[in-house]
């Protein structure tokens, strides 16, 4: 097994570390670092898993924005026939402008703004999930000045461990998000009262990067529970919405299958006499992590009486995830080199933090010049970027097969302070 053989787009041929037909050293030479690429295949591939599902049962998938929100992204998951899932009018103006069909699109979060209700009830999205009652309060008073209605369900906090990194955990009852398992029955009776509200399902979001089935099955019976209740107070539901959630291997985890996952919730469903429900999921994670990687280069290696250090030119601001989570993520040569003997390095990159690392203890033969990759980049990368620093985020190319495609261009300094003014002092 190589380093990338449970990459589906990638492959190390002869050393040489290839995305689909092209060798990724190429790439980056000839779009410059740090660089975001994919696979079209990884892209595919992993939608396939999804999609597919098990024969007989009727679910539908909404790829969470969040996760990747690249515009060619966006217009091939639409095109291979996922849904979207988004928590802002930036991501409801993405996915339009990636030709998003608007009912294809759920809107979650927890501080939706009059104004994104407003834009979201005129695009016609397909259904809001709510968290909080002023919310429902909100969406009725702006459908009602449009004259149109909203679908609804409202996002229950089953508070579940997700046994994952706390700040990724969204399913226990201290978390912000969602309404208690206790308040969704009345809740749920008051949206039938109002005259522009739809209900159309119950949700629920317990974490990411889960790597294990439990968490999902008892969010699944505590949902199923709630919908127990509904049904015996005369209210019926369409669907329930699982969220997202499912982890990825970013190095020894062993995540279950979104096949694995569909599967047992249609089971618990039929066994508590809800086959008839429509089964949603949010993922973004184990869509588009495996199909992404980040290439850097080295520009310096720094031996120290602790450690050595491999310093590349990408950083913090362009993966922030091994910062902000500590996050295990992989960092591997795009060439093998048999004129170096292997070191192990942190590596690390220019920004003037000590947090700023993107992979410890790695064995890597490199010289200065070359390029790494960092493996499984292609969710919360890009997204959760920044200009600290004042440096410019990457750029972004789209791999199929021996073609290339720039889907995003670099940004330039000069565009990081031109809305900026200087006042006559």
């Amino acid at each position: 097994m190589t380093d990338v053989a449970h990459l589906p787009g990638f492959s190390r041929r002869n050393g040489t570390l290839y995305c689909e037909a092209l060798a990724v050293r190429s790439l980056a030479e000839r779009f410059g670092t740090p660089l975001y690429l994919y696979s079209r295949q990884g892209l595919e591939t992993a939608a396939a898993d999804w999609l597919n599902g098990i024969k007989g049962t009727h679910h539908r998938v909404f790829f969470a924005v969040k996760s990747c929100s690249t515009l060619a992204v966006l217009r091939l998951f639409d095109r291979l026939g996922l849904g979207f899932d988004i928590v802002s009018g930036g991501e409801l103006a993405r996915c339009l402008a990636a030709g998003v069909a608007a009912e294809k699109i759920v809107y979650s979060g927890v501080s939706k703004t009059r104004q994104e209700i407003r834009s979201a009830l005129t695009a016609g999205i397909g259904c809001f999930n709510l968290e909080n009652p002023q919310e429902l309060d909100r969406v009725q008073q702006e459908a009602e000045a449009l004259g149109v209605t909203a679908n609804i369900s409202f996002r229950v906090n089953p508070d579940v461990d997700a046994k994952t990194h706390p700040y990724i955990s969204t399913g226990l009852k201290d978390n912000k998000f969602g309404v208690s398992y206790k308040e969704a029955l009345a809740l749920y009776r008051r949206a039938q009262s109002l005259p522009n509200i739809r209900i159309s399902g119950i949700d629920c979001h317990v974490g990411s990067q889960i790597t294990q089935i439990e968490p999902f099955i008892e969010a699944c019976r505590c949902m199923l529970n709630i919908v127990a209740a509904l049904k015996s107070n005369g209210i019926t539901l369409d669907h329930i919405d699982f969220g997202g959630g499912l982890g990825v291997q970013y190095n020894q985890e062993t995540p279950p299958t979104a096949c694995g996952v569909i599967s047992r919730m249609a089971e618990i469903c039929r066994e508590k006499g809800f086959g008839d429900l429509s089964l949603w999921f949010e993922p973004g994670r184990s869509l588009s992590a495996r199909a992404g990687m980040l290439a850097m280069t080295v520009e310096y290696l720094k031996p120290t009486e602790e450690k050595n250090f491999c310093i590349v030119d990408a950083g913090m601001n362009d993966m922030l995830r091994p910062a902000l989570y500590q996050a295990d993520m992989a960092v591997i040569a795009a060439e093998d080199r048999s004129d170096t003997k292997a070191e192990t390095y942190d590596v690390v990159g220019p920004i003037c933090e000590s947090s700023d690392w993107l992979s410890k203890n790695r064995r890597l033969a490199v010289k200065e010049g070359d390029t790494l990759v960092m493996t499984c980049a292609g969710a919360y990368g890009m997204t959760m970027g920044s200009n600290y620093n004042t440096r410019p985020r990457a750029a972004e190319v789209l791999v199929d097969g021996g073609k290339v495609s720039l889907i995003r261009e670099r940004e330039t300094v000069g565009e990081l302070f031109k809305a900026e003014t200087i006042p006559a002092f």
